[in-house]
């Protein structure tokens, strides 16, 4: 699957895989080393997510159901969690810096394609 910005027009991740059972869910990230640039984990449902025995930080955009970005945290660490966001349906994760560089913010709408 692709992560458009539909907002700005702009590329989030070229590859992203979808954590949508309870077990893909738990699994998330954990065991990797590094999450590749270009790359993203979507995680449906979800409202909060954690860092807890992760290797590397993250960013995460925290989307309704209608694709709106309703909270973004950039670079969260290992070891954290994040807080619970009510309006969220799913989180992505991506590699670190990625909200930067591609000046996304809350309000933009993101585009889900395969």
């Amino acid at each position: 699957m692709k992560i458009t910005n539909a907002t700005k027009s702009t590329m989030i991740a070229k590859r992203a895989t979808c954590a949508d059972t309870s077990v893909t869910r738990m699994r998330g990230l954990l065991g990797k080393r590094a999450l590749p640039e270009g790359q993203a984990l979507i995680i449906r449902p979800c409202r909060a997510v954690h860092t807890w025995f992760m290797r590397f930080p993250i960013d995460c955009l925290f989307v309704d159901r209608h694709g709106e970005i309703v909270h973004l945290i950039q670079e969260l660490p290992p070891w954290r969690c994040t807080p619970f966001i009510k309006r969220a349906d799913y989180v992505v994760e991506l590699p670190p810096q990625t909200i930067r560089k591609t000046q996304t913010e809350i309000g933009d709408r993101l585009e889900i394609t395969s």
